[in-house]
């Protein structure tokens, strides 16, 4: 495993949801609380921002090069060719006390996005399933949604409300995109779990919220390794690069006293396994 370098010192407040493109050789990413939506490009250093409306909570990617985004009140799509922003499905969109936060999409391009209070931690939450434009309230009750990742084969959903400071694990049926009840899958060592991915070898890998480590867990749920890293808040790794060996994680810095030059920015790093490319929406 090489040794874990700061990419980008973007200063984020809330760096999240980094995607990796494969077809350009670009990380998305967003900063909730800033507001900006971020294209970078480890290969020049270069970093695109576009200014969002709302707080965004993530992101995905679509087959046709758009981006769907999912800003506090529903998904948007974004067109990275016009810089164009187009309302796509409300979510919520009545409710000014939520929004929504973290997402990924399955095996089988339903995006899987959960929503939370904008102040304050009450289980007010609720994660959805988006199938093409069908939105179905899957799970009530959520205080914070992350680690929405899932096994190789599309058959295991992992899933963390992080106050919790737990992992849980479901069955996921790849045809229906029904989910069985959750089990506990792991407890982190320190902080408490945030965003997630999954290696090719069918490990999850956790970035520790106020843990400044991500932990990478095995299938059984056992922990495999801790990585340490120059951040206090480190918010969800991606897989990218050349064929995605390289593991770049976002970071926040609001909220911090006297933050580092790294807190908010990008950190890389190898791990020494590559990811898996990342499923795009599937759009109906």
């Amino acid at each position: 495993m090489s040794e874990v370098r700061c990419a980008l010192e973007a200063q984020a407040a809330l760096g999240e949801g980094p995607v990796w493109c494969e077809v350009t050789n670009r990380l998305w990413w967003i900063d909730i609380v800033g507001q900006i939506l971020h294209r970078f490009d480890p290969a020049t250093g270069g970093d695109d921002t576009w200014p969002l409306p709302e707080p965004p909570g993530t992101l995905a990617l679509c087959g046709d090069g758009r981006i769907v985004v999912a800003l506090a009140s529903g998904l948007s799509w974004f067109d990275p060719a016009t810089g164009a922003l187009t309302p796509f499905l409300p979510i919520e969109a009545d409710n000014p006390a939520t929004r929504l936060n973290d997402g990924r999409c399955d095996r089988q391009g339903r995006l899987w996005v959960g929503s939370m209070a904008r102040k304050g931690g009450g289980p007010v939450g609720t994660l959805y399933r988006v199938s093409g434009s069908t939105l179905t309230a899957i799970r009530p009750g959520i205080i914070v949604p992350n680690c929405t990742e899932f096994s190789p084969d599309g058959r295991t959903m992992y899933f963390a409300d992080s106050p919790t400071k737990k992992i849980v694990s479901c069955t996921l049926n790849p045809e229906t995109g029904e989910i069985g009840a959750p089990k506990l899958f792991a407890e982190p060592p320190r902080g408490a779990p945030d965003g997630g991915t999954v290696d090719a070898e069918g490990h999850l890998w956790v970035a520790l919220w106020d843990g400044s480590a991500l932990a990478r867990y095995r299938p059984d749920g056992s922990l495999e390794r801790l990585v340490d890293l120059p951040v206090r808040r480190p918010t969800c790794p991606a897989f990218g690069g050349e064929g995605l060996a390289t593991l770049f994680v976002t970071s926040a810095r609001n909220g911090l006293d006297a933050p580092g030059d790294a807190e908010g920015g990008i950190l890389a790093f190898e791990p020494g396994v590559c990811g898996l490319p990342e499923s795009r929406f599937a759009a109906a």
